[in-house]
């Protein structure tokens, strides 16, 4: 096996071995406070439900752009930030799809996406891009054909555009959603997003490029 291969096996692992204990762990503390702040289960049709099916397939394309760039450059400034943002994303992705499990509800969405938001009627993705902020299939095969800067610059970009596309949903959440904790989750989504947008401004602008 490659070496570039094991490092990148060894990264999912771990990413995934840390999803499994964090969501074990807010699952618990959601089935504490029994679901909605009424004391019920949030139905498949609710913001809640609606925001943890989305994000959790946004954030998997986050964390499969981070794979990517890692085996793409030798920047440790970039490689470590694309490891943070994958283990952070893998984990929420696990504590989203551990209270869809918890409240007994279909991980696939039932309609458009981000129809929870009252966008269910814009156009459809294209290309692979489901929702705002996504990279498209396109995007995602140039990203794994570039080397050194080129790579870091168009995975600083892709991820700029992608954490403004979460940043607008987990700002629906936080102004729909009935799961308090999960609300809690959404405003650390939007404050730990932005300021990765920030500091990916600054990556940017250091090697020549523009968000």
């Amino acid at each position: 096996m490659r070496r570039g291969t094991t490092t990148r096996t060894n990264w999912i692992v771990g990413a995934v071995a840390g999803a499994v204990l964090v969501a074990g762990g807010i699952t618990a503390a959601v089935a504490a406070t029994d679901g909605s702040d009424s004391g019920a289960a949030p139905a498949s049709s609710s913001a809640d439900a609606g925001f943890a099916r989305d994000m959790a397939v946004h954030h998997q394309q986050a964390v499969e752009m981070s794979y990517i760039v890692r085996d793409r450059t030798d920047d440790d400034e970039v490689r470590r930030l694309a490891y943070d943002i994958a283990q952070t994303q893998a984990n929420q992705r696990g504590m989203l799809l551990g209270w869809l499990d918890l409240w007994e509800l279909p991980k696939v969405p039932e309609g458009a996406p981000m129809e929870w938001m009252g966008m269910g009627d814009a156009p459809p993705g294209e290309d692979g891009a489901l929702m705002p902020g996504m990279a498209t299939n396109t995007e995602l095969a140039r990203l794994g054909e570039l080397k050194g800067k080129k790579a870091e610059v168009l995975y600083l970009q892709l991820m700029t555009r992608h954490h403004r596309g979460g940043v607008h949903m987990a700002e629906g959440c936080v102004e729909r959603c009935g799961v308090e904790v999960e609300r809690r989750l959404a405003r650390g989504m939007v404050e730990s997003q932005e300021s990765e947008i920030s500091l990916m401004g600054t990556m940017l602008r250091a090697r020549g490029a523009k968000a």
